[in-house]
């Protein structure tokens, strides 16, 4: 009998690319590296993010790529540049349900199969030293408060990242030196939880 191989597929922006550090210390790549580890089989993660898209960016995207039929998993994180275009909520809300829609159809409906991550506050980082970090913040929250409430509403898994993100104002060994993304260890400790959601699926 032929052993199934695990396929994910991982949507958002940089933060899923893992800007600022090598493809393989994303956290995509190191979740598979982690599944692996322990025995189980996947292939390399598929990643269509791209630095600076928007949900509206990411979802124009989705219509005109191709895809597999089905992937056994699928990771969601995206609208940090819609916060810091000053994109509306409202509008941010709608395209986040219809992402989130497009992910549970790329993980066969199954709701178990599907993974939001919070958005990570930025404002903490060397790169927004001149900003208001405290409005950064409070923005973040409103944003990933509506992750969660859609999230919530179709059963699906909500990871709150966005505190370990926080650290980075005392830590800055967790950021990547562009000063703005995150370094390979904060990616592993996304990676971490990732891996343990769907350790729990596949077992």
């Amino acid at each position: 009998m032929t052993k199934h191989i695990h396929s994910i597929l991982c949507l958002g922006d940089s933060y899923t690319i893992g800007e600022g550090v090598a493809l393989h210390e994303s956290f995509p790549y190191q979740t598979v590296q982690l599944l692996r580890s322990k025995g189980l089989h996947f292939h390399a993660p598929e990643i269509v993010a791209k630095t600076g898209w928007t949900t509206s960016e990411l979802a124009e995207h989705i219509l005109h790529r191709r895809f597999n039929e089905h992937y056994d998993f699928v990771t969601l994180l995206i609208g940090v540049n819609n916060q810091y275009r000053g994109l509306s909520l409202e509008e941010f809300k709608d395209d986040f349900e219809f992402l989130l829609k497009k992910a549970l159809h790329f993980a066969n409906n199954n709701m178990d199969r599907v993974i939001v991550l919070s958005i990570p506050d930025w404002g903490v980082t060397p790169f927004a030293k001149d900003r208001d970090a405290e409005q950064i913040a409070k923005e973040i929250d409103s944003f990933n408060a509506a992750c969660e409430a859609i999230a919530e509403q179709h059963n699906i898994v909500f990871v709150n990242i966005t505190p370990s993100t926080r650290e980075a104002q005392h830590d800055a060994s967790i950021i990547a030196a562009d000063g703005l993304h995150y370094a390979a260890k904060e990616l592993r400790d996304w990676a971490e939880i990732l891996a343990t959601i769907i350790m729990d699926q596949v077992q």
